[in-house]
């Protein structure tokens, strides 16, 4: 098995593409702790040293550093963890609640929640996931006109993901939703 290495925007954090379905959706483990019962590959790669996180998209796995870690001596670590588990023909996930949790009930949804999950969906998502992470949308506040996005992967922690929030993602939905005033990143629910 052939695994294809990536680098990202963000330097603590490597994209392994591995040519096969990995998660739908997408899944982030911050600690060992949210991998029991869930993922037996993701507990493996917590006992490297110097893992800080586990990022499961579509078809690739993002790895990301702690700091001080190099990865000339974590890639092959991560490399020989993930081919040694994939041989075993064991599934990557447990059998937990596959359906995406970031789905929101469409009747709850007002026509501009609608526009910027569409937005998200098809513009960004599929940009953010090339770079190894995941973007989610969260909630749309019409008061104060911001929108509530989370980070996952490669992104989350990412110095560039800033720039790219506001660049980015929220000049876009500025764009097409003239009622986005401003988009805010918010942090992973534990």
């Amino acid at each position: 098995m052939y695994i294809q290495v990536e680098t990202t925007p963000n330097d603590a954090a490597l994209k392994f593409l591995l040519g096969i379905t990995v998660s739908i959706p997408p899944i982030f483990f911050e600690d060992s702790s949210q991998t029991v019962n869930k993922s037996k590959l993701a507990e493996r790669l917590f006992t490297l040293t110097g893992v800080k996180a586990v990022f499961f998209g579509n078809d690739f796995i993002t790895i990301t550093k702690q700091d001080g870690n190099d990865w000339a001596l974590l890639k092959p670590e991560i490399i020989s963890i993930i081919t040694e588990y994939l041989v075993t023909g064991l599934p990557i996930l447990e059998d937990i609640e596959k359906a995406d949790t970031t789905k929101l009930n469409d009747a709850d949804l007002s026509d501009i929640d609608k526009q910027i999950i569409e937005i998200i969906e098809t513009r960004v998502r599929p940009a953010v996931a090339r770079d190894g992470g995941d973007i989610t949308y969260q909630a749309f506040d019409q008061e104060s006109g911001k929108v509530y996005l989370q980070l996952k992967g490669a992104c989350s922690g990412c110095p560039s993901a800033a720039i790219t929030l506001k660049d980015g993602i929220e000049s876009m939905l500025q764009h097409y939703v003239p009622e986005v005033i401003e988009v805010v990143a918010v942090e992973d629910e534990k």
